[in-house]
């Protein structure tokens, strides 16, 4: 493969995640569905799981956790990709309507095949999400997808 192709399969990728991002932020759960492959993976790292394989459990496990939010806004720093990689410095800010809010910092990878998400990892530090929480969404996410 040429490196002018490799450069337009990084281009490509990255549109695809900084629209998957718009979707996202906007909780459109449908369309986030789309971005994902049957067998796609996402797992949050720092939380020692096995994460979430397929559209239809990524999303559930989505909704578990950013539906409550009263807001959910992303602020954007660094993305970088590389053929079927992409790689995107992030923070997000949750508002919970008890009043409660965090800014958090992200690095998610994303690795595609044919324009779709096929792993989703995503990094962050446990302690800080838990130190600003509130108790009810943490039982909320106990509960599970």
């Amino acid at each position: 493969m040429s490196d002018t192709s490799d450069l337009d399969i990084a281009k490509k990728n990255k549109r695809v995640v900084e629209q998957f991002w718009v979707d996202l932020y906007r909780r459109d759960f449908e369309a986030i569905a789309s971005y994902f492959t049957d067998d796609a993976h996402y797992t949050d790292v720092c939380a020692n799981e096995e994460g979430a394989t397929g559209p239809a459990r990524i999303v559930a496990r989505l909704r578990l956790g950013i539906e409550p939010l009263a807001a959910y806004i992303h602020h954007p720093k660094l993305m970088v990709a590389e053929g079927d990689t992409v790689i995107t410095e992030h923070a997000e800010e949750w508002h919970w309507h008890t009043g409660e809010q965090i800014t958090f910092p992200f690095v998610s990878v994303h690795e595609l095949r044919d324009g779709k998400i096929t792993r989703w990892h995503d990094y962050w530090d446990m302690q800080t999400l838990m130190n600003a929480v509130p108790q009810w969404w943490v039982e909320h996410i106990m509960q599970g997808y």
